[in-house]
């Protein structure tokens, strides 16, 4: 069958969309990318949902008219990959506007903007989309579910097997191995904290949104690091939180960078992203002494996607980290790395076709199996 895929993550940078023909059983499929394709946002689209994301309050036309824009940009999208239409499904996850983490006191939430009639109507085609709320309401946190899929297109070794994604939030993936003790473990994933959400808010704001991002992490590389400081951060409740666990732009955004400045004081940009930089490779190498010390997990190999998979900077302090784990990019299996969620959303859409129902418990914390996604048709 062929699936489109469609992507907006945190950064809110633009739409992936990839074109998949998938065959062969859903839990370990033959699947086989078409083509790929990239749009993005107008900088005032970019620009909105992350200050709508933030906090900055709108009226409802202009609710309205943010989620029909999005919708369009998504059919956009959907047309550059797939001119002809040849896919029999389309998958859009829709663009993450709040998203809060489930705690004991309120149940979690995730809100993506999204069209989804409007969208099959414009493309003349099956949409899946609105993949968050039935976890949510079975008591999941609706994240990370690109943890849901990574087996079925990674595969397992004969070792523990990781997935880092560095988005806007890094998530993990933990696969089990394909013999021994543990081939009958499960399937393990949650939100690690911020990857390029806090680097990302640093260069625009100490640019004056001239650049927005650090290409290559170079200006980090130029920096020293505050090692003292990322001990204390790394201390923070967040991090020691046992999985299932998630989190967003709200937790890890604009006021959580301020404070972060005010507590290094004044320091040179590069400084400032060298900490800031180090601080996300600090986080993943706690996680994964934290997996050691309380499930006696130790990685075999570590596959790095997303955009931070792109920085030179992070990927030496991951290197030199996450000692005896072997990192790689995900691109080296095959996968691309900047098409790998919009890739899993295809999959789910296709599992949403077929009724394959996906047991959570380990991953979002739901408590039942769920088919994800809400079907609407032209």
């Amino acid at each position: 069958m062929r699936v489109l895929g469609l992507m907006s993550g945190t950064s809110a940078d633009g739409i992936d969309a990839v074109l998949v023909d998938f065959k062969g059983d859903p839990s370990q499929p033959n699947w086989k990318i078409v083509n790929t394709g990239s749009y993005e946002y107008p900088a005032s689209t970019r620009e909105k949902i992350i200050q709508v994301g933030q906090g900055l309050k709108i009226n409802s036309k202009d609710w309205y008219e943010l989620a029909e824009e999005i919708t369009e940009l998504n059919a956009h999208a959907a047309r550059i990959c797939d001119p002809d239409s040849t896919a029999e499904l389309v998958g859009c996850h829709g663009q993450t506007l709040f998203h809060r983490s489930l705690d004991k006191s309120k149940r979690g939430g995730s809100l993506q903007i999204l069209l989804g009639p409007l969208l099959a109507n414009i493309l003349d085609q099956i949409v899946i989309y609105d993949f968050r709320s039935k976890d949510i309401a079975s008591g999941g946190h609706g994240a990370p579910l690109v943890a849901l899929v990574d087996e079925a297109l990674v595969g397992r070794l004969y070792g523990w097997r990781g997935v880092l994604n560095l988005g806007g939030i890094a998530n993990l993936t933990i696969i089990p191995p394909k013999t021994g003790i543990d081939k009958t473990s499960e399937c393990l994933g949650w939100d690690c904290g911020p990857a390029n959400s806090l680097i990302d808010l640093a260069v625009k704001e100490n640019t004056n949104l001239s650049l927005t991002f650090d290409q290559n992490g170079s200006l980090a590389s130029r920096g020293i690091p505050n090692l003292e400081i990322i001990e204390k951060w790394l201390r923070e409740p967040f991090f020691h939180l046992e999985p299932p666990r998630s989190t967003g732009r709200e937790q890890f955004g604009s006021q959580d960078l301020q404070t972060r400045k005010k507590e290094l004081g004044d320091i040179s940009i590069e400084d400032l992203l060298s900490t800031l930089t180090t601080f996300t490779a600090s986080i993943i190498s706690q996680d994964l002494d934290n997996l050691f010390r309380i499930k006696n997990i130790r990685l075999t190999e570590l596959l790095v996607a997303g955009g931070g998979a792109r920085n030179l900077f992070l990927m030496r302090q991951l290197q030199k980290k996450c000692c005896g784990v072997h990192i790689r990019q995900i691109n080296e299996i095959g996968i691309p790395s900047q098409f790998r969620e919009a890739l899993v959303f295809a999959t789910l859409s296709w599992w949403n076709f077929l009724g394959k129902k996906v047991n959570p418990k380990y991953i979002t914390g739901a408590n039942k199996s769920i088919l994800y996604g809400l079907r609407v048709d032209p």
